[in-house]
């Protein structure tokens, strides 16, 4: 599921003209962000790093036996709300394992993310990636505790 997700979002931004365009889908593919609880919007799931507030959930599930992420998040900002839902694309779906494997940078650097980012987005964009991140470790270790 998430490949298919990842393809066609790479897709979407080749067919994308120029750069004005692309940050509106970007945009766009934020407002399309399910709203968080606000009880979610405290510290403990507030991503360190960004400028703007940023505050990303991660929920585990079990599919075919193999426990599978999904993240929900939320940003005071339109781009970064856009951002959120680019790395939910990416990440929401997969196993921890899947996660931590995944060149999630080399996947933003392909859709040119990475060049067209304010150094303060991309700090921030990192901040979130490695939040990310730390969710697949934390869930990878709550599995071998299970065994």
């Amino acid at each position: 599921m998430a490949e298919r997700e990842i393809e066609s979002l790479i897709e979407d931004f080749e067919f994308l003209d120029d750069w004005e365009t692309r940050y509106r889908y970007v945009i766009e593919l934020g407002k399309a962000l399910p709203p968080i609880a606000e009880a979610d919007r405290n510290k403990a799931n507030r991503v360190e790093g960004c400028v703007s507030q940023v505050w990303l959930v991660c929920a585990s599930q079990t599919r075919d036996g193999q426990t599978v992420l999904a993240f929900t998040g939320d940003s005071d900002a339109h781009i970064v709300r856009g951002l959120i839902a680019i790395l939910f694309g990416i990440c929401t779906g997969r196993t921890p394992r899947e996660i931590l494997a995944t060149d999630i940078e080399d996947l933003l650097h392909r859709i040119g993310l990475d060049a067209h980012l304010t150094p303060q987005r991309s700090n921030g964009l990192q901040a979130m990636v490695r939040k990310i991140r730390q969710f697949a470790t934390e869930a990878l270790v709550e599995d071998a505790r299970a065994l």
